[in-house]
């Protein structure tokens, strides 16, 4: 069986220095696939415990989703207890259900016993409510009640994403005490930076940075040493909104409360970048009209995640269709209107996205709102009065010299000019109406702004030379 080269070792999560698995491109590196295949067809579990199971999750994750779906299962059976379950976190949902679905209640139970909180319910929320309960229910006590009331959040709230390990402690403790407790307590999580400070009702009172506890004197009061603004999570916040606190205040890691004002939880940096790189995905495939499509969806699943909007988008485009309908007689005189109109409607169409997709970004990181949205649709207006007139002339000058007709090209510079102000307006104001009703603009922009260009562009032009050829 082949095998990794003598100057091409693996990293691992216990190396210091060692070559990445990943080739210069970011991909994972052919030969290492190749050597991971070969071992997995010999079932040469040596050669997989030492090159594969103690690849950091991440580097597991990206092998995962490599690798072909028969041996990616197979790879999961020959490492047992020795495969990462945190890698799942790191790959595609389909794959996590894939590779979940081959695996006992009874070996996940036993594999979550030894992730964080928060990773085991990014694995649990995706199963099925009868499996999750058995799963659950073979955890002890204190980690199914933590678990079951993380579960208990909303979907893509910080509830969800946060981390039930956490350390508190009460503001009548001195350093001295604090550091002997952090020294002597065996179930505290493997990393932390800070410790929240809460009273006897497990209310948030204020938060400890551990560099302050290095720098204080041992018979120092908590009390008076603690942060009282921390910037508290409201467990039923949506991550988005969480992941833009901790940008606005450059925060490491966030105490999550409940309703009450009482520590559930703590949003660590690590979930937030994770929220962050998610958000930012879903709203460039949504702005595509292709929803929450993924890499390794089947045919068949990817099909049916975009039909829908194509079925709008084909509705749209009979809509811009009856208005070139409208102007057929004039079509079937001037030729030249049959071989331009697609300019106009197609140069309208991509200024309009590229003033939508900066208004949904906007609106995504709440960058706009009442108090700038005027001077932003002023500016905007204004991009478009100044991009009509460049490409108008331009194309004006084009179209009279190709055709050699001043007429044409004068009909087809006023029509730029019409449909890129048309554009810049609706390329602002659609995700803004779309937002201001409760719509999501990411999902619905395109669609609408796509057929105002195209039926602005078509009917202008076409209207322009109707009118103008009649009269003359």
């Amino acid at each position: 069986m082949s095998d990794i080269g003598e100057d091409d070792r693996v990293r691992t999560k216990t190396d210091d220095v060692g070559a990445d698995v990943y080739s210069e491109d970011g991909s994972i590196r052919s030969d290492f696939i190749t050597s991971v295949a070969a071992a997995i067809a010999d079932r040469d579990v040596v050669f997989l415990r030492q090159h594969v199971a103690r690849l950091h999750e991440s580097e597991l994750g990206d092998l995962l989703e490599a690798i072909a779906p028969d041996q990616r299962l197979a790879l999961v059976r020959l490492l047992g207890k020795d495969f990462d379950l945190t890698a799942l976190t790191e790959v595609d949902e389909s794959i996590r259900l894939e590779i979940v679905d081959q695996m006992s209640n009874a070996q996940i139970a036993e594999a979550i016993g030894d992730l964080d909180s928060d990773d085991a319910v990014y694995i649990l929320e995706d199963l099925d409510q009868e499996d999750r309960e058995e799963i659950l229910a073979q955890l002890p006590f204190t980690e199914r009640v933590r678990l079951r009331r993380a579960l208990d959040y909303p979907e893509s709230s910080a509830g969800r994403r946060m981390q039930t390990e956490f350390v508190a402690a009460p503001p009548f403790w001195t350093v001295g005490q604090t550091i002997d407790y952090l020294r002597d307590e065996k179930d505290l999580p493997e990393r932390f930076t800070q410790i929240f400070v809460i009273d006897p009702t497990f209310k948030l009172v204020g938060v400890l940075d551990l560099d302050q506890i290095l720098r204080s004197k041992r018979q120092v009061k908590i009390e008076t040493i603690m942060r009282e603004t921390s910037y508290p999570v409201p467990a039923d916040m949506d991550q988005e909104e969480a992941a833009q606190l901790f940008e606005q205040y450059d925060l490491l890691s966030a105490a999550v409360v409940d309703e009450n004002g009482r520590l559930v939880g703590v949003l660590t940096i690590d979930d937030v970048v994770d929220v962050i790189q998610e958000e930012a995905e879903e709203d460039i495939m949504r702005l595509g009209g292709v929803g929450d499509e993924e890499l390794s969806d089947s045919v068949l699943e990817t099909s049916r995640s975009r039909v829908p909007w194509l079925l709008v988008n084909l509705l749209t485009a009979f809509l811009a269709a009856s208005v070139i309908g409208l102007f057929d007689a004039t079509i079937e005189q001037i030729v030249a209107l049959a071989v331009l109109m697609p300019i106009v409607a197609g140069m309208g169409g991509n200024a309009a996205s590229q003033t939508m997709t900066v208004t949904v970004r906007a609106l995504a990181t709440r960058n706009i709102d009442i108090h700038n949205a005027w001077r932003i649709i002023r500016r905007e207006t204004g991009v478009g009065l100044l991009n009509g007139v460049l490409f108008g002339i331009l194309i004006g000058v084009v179209a009279g010299l190709w055709f050699e007709d001043v007429n044409i090209g004068g009909i087809i510079a006023t029509a730029m000019l019409i449909n890129m102000i048309a554009a810049a307006i609706a390329g602002i104001m659609i995700p803004l109406l779309l937002d201001k009703v409760g719509a999501d603009p990411a999902v619905a922009s395109t669609v609408f702004v796509t057929t105002v260009t195209d039926v602005t562009g078509f009917f202008s032009f076409l209207g322009l030379a109707t009118w103008w050829f009649a009269i003359h």
